[in-house]
């Protein structure tokens, strides 16, 4: 068998394991031959391909990025949506071309909808999730978000010795535009004492009551989490925005940090690096046994699969009931209300 392997969306550590995994399996278990196709889905449209052998996928498991290269797939699926463009069919043609017999999309939930279109149009497609938000229904993790939440919960440690000794505020901005998990694991495990989510909402009069109250219980300092899509007036940015709420409130001297690209760049913690050998091995095994049109996933800890269709369009969100909010609320954390 003869398989493709692209890397869509938005950098993340852990794809060059993934793709590691995907295409030492192929070769040294199965003997298929592994293309990779450079720049995300737009590479299968203009066939920029390379052979990728069993040293060129050596030395890549800790290297953060992608070898590949990526794209964001938006204009590409509105191409594929679109009949009269008569793109499907050149896809299609492309990938005949090429003699793929299955493609491997990895990648977060735009590339999980565009592989799920792509396998109604005829053509072999497994998915592999990847997101630093953590957020792709179907499994319980996805590569990348171990690595995020050490990288915040580092940054959110730095914070505490700055804020205890200046008795200030401190904001904290992470990633997550729709799901607040890095937001709850790093704030969690950081050691924050307001953590806000977007599936949640708050209140500025909450946030500043827990401030408030800790300042009149001897703690003059504040450590805030915020996730980047939380709701604000006017879309203002959520730290700048409850930065400045905080201080006009309270009195309280207050600062802001957003931490940005830096949670998804780098070198994979070692958690990913396994996590994305299990994913990548197990997506050669469904291409071996012909099960096309997965993506896998983990579910109750173990490797497996589900029908890409069943993934398409949903998200994984933070619920009010998950068990690390309980816990933080029986010890005195604020989630906003």
């Amino acid at each position: 068998m003869k398989i493709g392997i692209l890397s869509s969306g938005g950098d993340c550590p852990g794809i060059n394991a993934t793709i590691r995994g995907v295409g030492k399996t192929a070769i040294m278990h199965y003997g298929m031959e592994v293309i990779g196709i450079h720049n995300g889905f737009s590479g299968i449209l203009k066939k920029e391909t390379q052979q990728l052998d069993e040293r060129s996928l050596s030395g890549i498991l800790n290297l953060g990025g992608t070898i590949l290269g990526t794209s964001r797939e938006k204009s590409f699926r509105k191409l594929l949506a679109s009949e009269e463009s008569g793109q499907p069919s050149i896809i299609k043609q492309h990938y005949e071309e090429l003699g793929l017999d299955c493609v491997v999309c990895i990648g977060g939930n735009g590339t999980q909808k565009t592989a799920n279109m792509l396998s109604q149009i005829g053509l072999n497609i497994i998915g592999v999730p990847k997101t630093i938000d953590n957020d792709i229904w179907g499994t319980e993790i996805t590569f990348g978000f171990d690595t995020a939440v050490n990288i915040a919960t580092e940054a959110i440690d730095r914070l505490h010795s700055t804020a205890s000794s200046h008795r200030r505020v401190m904001v904290v901005e992470v990633m997550g535009h729709h799901a607040g998990w890095l937001a709850l694991y790093a704030g969690m495990a950081g050691g924050a004492d307001v953590i806000l989510l977007p599936e949640l909402g708050y209140t500025m009069e909450a946030v500043n009551h827990t401030i408030m109250d800790r300042a009149h219980r001897g703690k003059p300092y504040s450590i805030v989490v915020v996730a980047e899509g939380l709701s604000t007036p006017e879309k203002k940015r959520p730290a700048a925005y409850i930065g400045k709420a905080i201080e006009d409130g309270t009195g309280i001297e207050t600062r802001e940090t957003v931490l940005g690209y830096t949670q998804r760049g780098g070198n994979p913690s070692p958690y990913d690096r396994n996590l994305a050998t299990r994913l990548g091995g197990h997506a050669t095994e469904l291409i071996a046994n012909k099960q096309f049109g997965k993506m896998v996933c983990i579910k109750d800890g173990t490797v497996d699969s589900i029908p890409l269709e069943e993934v398409a369009g949903k998200l994984k969100l933070v619920t009010s009931d998950h068990d690390l909010i309980k816990q933080g609320k029986r010890m005195g954390i604020s989630f906003g209300k």
